[in-house]
């Protein structure tokens, strides 16, 4: 019989689709299948977000940037630095204070604060750059997205594990970090 007349059940199995497979020859392999499937789709959202926000007229951005712009844009209120580093689960503070330095610069952003603590809010022009970005979301992501057919009850709880999931490593790191 060659090979071309083998039936697919006398094939191996594929899988785990892994980045590392001495990592996945552990107890759960399914997590390495994750923690690739993560990596994946992180540098493919940061890639969509830096050329979704040059599509949309501003070319530049870095992906942490976008995520700041949009963060501040979110339900219209001011953000201090803490909440913006908390809701994007930012540890390292520095990266988000030059983001929002930069996006001040170019006008997207503007500073003020709440009693002693410095705040950013959303410009017009920020706000325009964020609605033009969602527009373009439409047309190139969501509604492709859509043609899947995808449950999005399943999708809302796929990424409500992924939260809880996300709780797990931190957690980890910061056992690793007291080793």
């Amino acid at each position: 019989m060659s090979n071309e007349e083998t039936s697919d059940a006398e094939l191996p199995p594929i899988g785990p689709v892994v980045s590392a497979a001495h990592l996945a020859s552990g107890a759960l392999p399914a997590l390495s299948e994750i923690e690739f499937a993560v990596t994946m789709m992180v540098n493919a959202y940061h890639r969509w977000m830096v050329r979704g926000m040059a599509a949309s007229g501003l070319d530049g951005l870095s992906p942490l940037e976008t995520l700041v712009l949009h963060s501040v844009n979110h339900r219209g209120r001011a953000k201090t630095l803490s909440d913006i580093c908390l809701v994007l689960n930012i540890e390292d503070t520095h990266t988000v204070t030059y983001a929002l330095k930069k996006l001040e610069k170019s006008g997207l952003v503007q500073s003020g604060k709440r009693g002693k603590e410095k705040t950013a809010e959303i410009t017009p022009e920020g706000e325009t750059a964020c609605l033009e970005y969602r527009k373009i979301r439409e047309g190139l992501l969501v509604e492709p997205m859509k043609a899947l057919g995808l449950d999005e009850k399943e999708l809302s709880r796929i990424a409500a594990t992924m939260r809880l999931v996300s709780g797990h490593y931190d957690q980890a790191a910061r056992a690793a970090a007291a080793m």
